[in-house]
């Protein structure tokens, strides 16, 4: 077995790194195409009808309600699809409803149109703050 010069151990930690740097830019790619896709899913409507929601709706508060539960956080989203990315929310604005888009917007709706009549209440808010930053935004249903 012969022992390698210190050059050629230097190309092949070269090449190594290099490897490895295309490995994570292609996940990162990835990954990032995956998080548009999330969104654009997001920013558009469901294309479920109110009675498939109310199925959906009535095992989640039916679910929370077994478990001694007034209130269950019923969806989650990126502040990036408000159209102020959640600043309305956060703040607490009155109108902060019309920064809603696609789902987050549909739930609200749904909301208005179906469950505020039968008594539930809907909260939206900033969950989690990445680097001190608004993160997620959780959408609350409250019946008691």
């Amino acid at each position: 077995m012969k022992l390698q010069s210190a050059k050629d151990l230097r190309e092949k930690i070269a090449l190594a790194e290099s490897a490895k740097a295309t490995a994570a830019l292609k996940a990162h790619e990835a990954a990032e195409k995956e998080k548009r896709e999330m969104l654009d899913h997001l920013m558009n409507p469901s294309g479920l009808s109110d009675e498939q929601v109310i199925a959906k709706a009535s095992a989640i508060v039916n679910r929370a309600v077994e478990n001694g539960l007034t209130s269950v956080q019923v969806f989650r989203f990126p502040h990036a699809i408000c159209t102020d990315n959640g600043r309305a929310i956060n703040q607490g604005e009155p109108g902060w409803e019309k920064s809603l888009t696609g789902i987050p917007k549909e739930i609200y709706e749904f909301w208005k149109r179906r469950l505020q009549p039968l008594g539930y209440h809907i909260r939206y808010e900033v969950i989690d703050y990445p680097g001190g930053m608004p993160g997620d935004i959780g959408i609350t249903l409250t019946w008691g």
